[in-house]
């Protein structure tokens, strides 16, 4: 941290819409904080523009920051965690229900919904009502879309599992952990940061891959067909460096959360991920390297002896993605909708008051800090 110039901001989802239903990781980022302002209050109560106001407040006076971003709308945010200050704030409301781990110690509610009129929502409540249900129908159709394209997934996959020689993924993934870790070590226990390496969106899948991997020399981008053992491969690599010490980022796939695409260990500088559609990137700087699972793990010529099925596969996959993505859509439709409502019924002086006493306080530990 320094206060010369302005802090660096990484961009990640802790919450994802995925075919196991609304995930959230959002624990994990909020592990050994001193201080978490959790954000408490309907839609159209000004969370998100709280959240981003604190964070940028932050960044300006040189403090590095996580930015959360909200996977239901990525450009809404869900939370801002400040390292170096070990002080966080993030919307607690539902689908990612957070609470305190010590009330009153770590853990402070900040009530938006104080800034409501309440008669106002009183003569809506009808209208919220069948908005409310409308929007969980959407998202429960939207899970059983992505639940539908998983199951199609693991048939195609399956192709590939048949035809693939582990013995040959086991020895590339050895060698690769031989060559990322060498003899490095540490003494301690190593830190676990999971998180979501992007999100379907109602845009579609979003991720923020150039901005998590900015400033790592050594990049490695994992090519290969479904179940050609890639998440497999980053599961490994993310174990070796908690036996030897080292804090890594582990991003989860947004469509199906018990898989892994990326992993980040800063200290030794390289980023691993699965570089396959939907977050399919190419080398473009030196550093950059293709591991190649296709080439080294599957029998040669699956694709054209399986071709017919495959594209099957494909088809059916893409069909219920979009039909998912359509009710993602149709579900933030609704919110906004809503939000309209919540927003006639709010004080929005009373919210400034809020950040404003909350940025006072804020810079206060900022001020004890640097005292420290």
């Amino acid at each position: 941290m320094t206060n010369h110039s302005q802090g660096s901001v990484l961009h990640f989802f802790a919450e994802g819409n995925t075919a196991r239903g609304s995930i959230n990781l959002f624990e994990s980022s909020l592990q050994d904080l001193n201080k978490l302002y959790i954000l408490k209050g309907g839609p159209g109560t000004g969370k998100s523009s709280l959240i981003r106001s604190i964070g940028q407040m932050c960044i300006q006076r040189g403090y590095d920051g996580w930015q959360i971003h909200c996977a239901r709308d990525h450009r809404s945010l869900d939370g801002w965690i400040i390292p170096a200050l070990k002080l966080g704030i993030v919307d607690g409301t539902v689908p990612h229900v957070i609470e305190p781990r010590l009330p009153g110690v770590v853990g402070e509610y900040i009530n938006l919904g104080d800034a409501w009129n309440p008669d106002i929502l009183r003569n809506h409540r009808k209208e919220l009502e069948q908005l409310q249900k409308r929007i969980d129908e959407t998202y429960e159709q939207a899970y059983a879309g992505f639940a539908e394209a998983l199951r199609v997934h693991d048939d195609w996959e399956a192709v590939y599992i048949k035809n693939m020689d582990f013995e040959a993924a086991n020895r590339l993934t050895k060698q690769y952990i031989e060559m990322l870790f060498g003899s490095h070590r540490l003494d301690r226990t190593s830190r676990i940061d999971r998180r979501f390496l992007g999100a379907a969106t109602p845009d579609g899948a979003v991720d923020f891959v150039p901005n998590l991997t900015e400033g790592i020399n050594r990049r490695y981008f994992i090519k290969g067909r479904p179940g050609s053992g890639k998440s497999t491969m980053l599961k490994q690599m993310a174990e070796a460096a908690t036996e030897r010490g080292f804090d890594v980022e582990i991003y989860h796939c947004g469509f199906d959360p018990n898989s892994v695409d990326m992993i980040i260990v800063r200290a030794l500088g390289f980023a691993v991920f699965d570089s396959t559609k939907p977050h399919e990137y190419f080398p473009e700087r030196s550093g950059d390297v293709i591991i190649d699972m296709y080439e080294t793990c599957i029998r040669p010529g699956t694709d054209e002896r399986h071709a017919e099925s495959i594209q099957t596969y494909q088809r059916d996959y893409s069909a219920a993605m979009k039909h998912s993505i359509e009710r993602l859509r149709a579900a933030n439709d609704l919110h906004q909708e809503m939000e309209q409502i919540y927003v006639q019924a709010m004080d929005f002086s009373l919210v400034n008051q809020i950040r404003d006493e909350l940025i006072l306080e804020i810079q206060e530990i900022m001020s004890a800090s640097a005292r420290n």
